[in-house]
């Protein structure tokens, strides 16, 4: 039960993170309800197909098919530039779980192999590159301003 629960504690902001840095990098204004609610479904999928037997790495894939979906179907934005878009804030997010893990494996002076086998640790150090995508997201909205009418919802 816990298990769920900060996988759903890190799972919603992280994706929440994504979808908004997608958003800003597309010139799209934040609209965090809707944000939210998506990454709340998403959070489910992703839990679901990490639960099933199938490869790992599927559940990624299929996210990033349905955050470019969601901002293709949601948004004036086009399919080229939402799968761009999308791709450039799951790189994002990639390059902040390196750079988070290997912060934290030095400051706790131990292997990532080592926090990887603590499930609530390995948790709970995802956390803060959650946190640290709506900032990047909210930083990006700022610099470059959304555009008027973008949403269709």
């Amino acid at each position: 039960m816990i298990q769920t629960l900060l996988f759903f504690l890190q799972g919603v902001p992280e994706i929440a993170g994504i979808v908004a840095c997608s958003l800003a990098l597309a010139r799209v204004r934040l609209r965090w309800g809707i944000i939210l609610s998506f990454a709340c479904i998403l959070a489910v999928v992703i839990y679901i197909i990490r639960n099933m037997p199938v490869t790992f790495g599927l559940h990624t894939v299929i996210s990033i098919l349905l955050c470019a979906l969601f901002v293709t179907k949601f948004t004036k934005v086009p399919p080229s530039t939402s799968f761009t878009v999308v791709f450039a804030g799951y790189a994002i997010l990639a390059l902040l779980e390196v750079t988070m893990h290997e912060l934290f494996s030095s400051l706790l002076h131990t292997e990532v192999s080592q926090l990887i086998s603590d499930d609530y640790i390995w948790k709970l150090i995802g956390f803060p590159h959650a946190i640290f995508m709506i900032a990047i997201a909210l930083a990006i909205a700022k610099y470059k301003k959304p555009l008027e009418s973008m949403w269709r919802v």
